[in-house]
């Protein structure tokens, strides 16, 4: 049985773990984007727990990159702002570099504590999964020192994430994650906004792959700055990755039956104006519109599904050459 010890001089050590003799390689990774006034306090906290930080300064016009690097994390710099979900990539592709057994993502801005990282990680040591979220929704009291409107707003597409992707979250939202090697080496996100958060949940369902959640704490206080995004319009763009990544996956299912109730609408629309015209000889302009609209919404939506199987299918035979031949 794998088993945790107790943190040691500030890492943690493994009685039986299999993982570089005994002692998993932990990389702690933090996307931040001027976050000069909390990057220091989670920079050193993160380090107690971790073999090596790495922090992401996704643009930052501060000095966020030259704290964190003062303090001895590695640093990932973006010449501009490219958006949450390239921050994650650019840790995901370092964590590979340094040969991580687990990489932790946590926010730079003082929400989560780094204390808690023992508690998402160990379920990886233990090899009980691939993938740990840190929830805010597994403890009810937790959950409650989020403000309403963001509780809501996770509720919901957490809903939507389990509906898609049938994993059976609870908080589809939290940045605080662990990943094991094989999460790192097989997920390709390409969101580049705060979808990624959703887009790596759908694609880890898409590939077996197991996640659990513990419970985790997040700092709600007055002086703790939260999002740099407008809670609406954050939402909404992770609505609208969850139906693009949807869409992508299952295109005659998600435009092409659509597009077929169109087509018979439309029908439905044309066949009443040849009525009306037929008696009264005369043609009702708006029903002949509203034809016309459905019939070409239709025909759009089914071509675009028939062509993004055709792409996805393409796609899928290259990778299984490109896997044959690298078998070979």
């Amino acid at each position: 049985m794998k088993e945790l010890v107790e943190i040691e001089n500030g890492k943690m050590v493994l009685n039986k773990v299999g993982i570089a003799e005994g002692k998993p390689f932990i990389v702690v990774g933090i996307p931040a984007f001027n976050e000069e006034r909390t990057i220091a306090r989670v920079v050193l906290e993160a380090q107690k727990y971790a073999d090596k930080v790495v922090v992401c300064d996704d643009g930052s016009t501060d000095l966020t990159a030259d704290i964190a690097g003062g303090l001895g994390a590695d640093v990932i710099r973006h010449k501009r702002n490219l958006g949450y979900g390239t921050a994650i990539r650019s840790l995901f592709s370092h964590a590979l570099e340094l040969e991580a057994d687990v990489l932790v993502t946590l926010d730079a801005d003082g929400q989560h504590n780094p204390r808690e990282i023992p508690n998402v990680v160990q379920p990886i040591i233990e090899g009980e999964t691939d993938i740990v979220i840190g929830s805010r929704f597994i403890e009810k009291h937790f959950a409650y020192t989020m403000p309403w409107y963001r509780r809501a707003g996770v509720k919901f597409i957490t809903k939507l994430v389990n509906n898609t992707a049938k994993n059976n979250v609870k908080d589809a939202q939290s940045g605080f994650r662990a990943y094991n090697r094989r999460s790192l080496e097989t997920l390709k996100v390409t969101e580049n906004g705060m979808g990624v958060s959703v887009e790596v949940l759908i694609s880890a369902g898409k590939h077996g792959m197991r996640i659990q959640e513990v419970s985790s704490t997040c700092n709600y206080d007055k002086d703790t700055k939260h999002s740099r995004h407008n809670p609406l319009k954050h939402g909404t763009n992770v609505v609208m990755s969850i139906i693009k990544l949807v869409v992508e996956d299952k295109p005659l299912t998600s435009l092409g039956i659509p597009g077929i109730l169109c087509l018979i609408v439309g029908a439905i629309f044309g066949i009443w104006m040849f009525q009306i015209y037929a008696v009264e000889h005369y043609i009702v302009t708006n029903i002949a519109l509203v034809s016309i609209a459905f019939i070409l919404i239709g025909f759009f939506a089914i071509s675009t599904a028939i062509t993004l199987y055709a792409i996805s299918r393409f796609a899928e035979k290259i990778s299984s050459k490109e896997k044959r031949n690298a078998g070979n």
